[in-house]
């Protein structure tokens, strides 16, 4: 059930497009081809198994590890479906 201006499934709706957006974009960050044999920030080499664990590494443990932690907050929240975003 629906309230206000919405119409019956919309909140589903947004709960659905603000899956998919985190899917397409965390897909779009897994690494591609050929694994580095050494690491692009710090020139450590990377180890054998990590090469054949994560298909197109570019990074060593210590590196991303140390990525990770910098990486900004993500808001995962959807404004597309939001009355805010309609009246602008």
């Amino acid at each position: 059930m629906a309230g206000g201006w919405s119409r019956d499934g919309a909140v589903q709706e947004q709960i659905d497009s603000t899956i998919e957006d985190a899917l397409q974009r965390a897909r779009s960050e897994l690494p591609r081809g050929e694994s580095l044999k050494h690491c692009e920030e710090c020139g450590d080499e990377i180890p054998q198994a990590r090469r054949e664990a994560v298909p197109g590494v570019r990074l060593c443990i210590a590196c991303q590890s140390e990525r990770d932690k910098q990486r900004t907050a993500f808001s995962g929240y959807n404004r597309r479906g939001s009355k805010d975003s309609q009246l602008r």
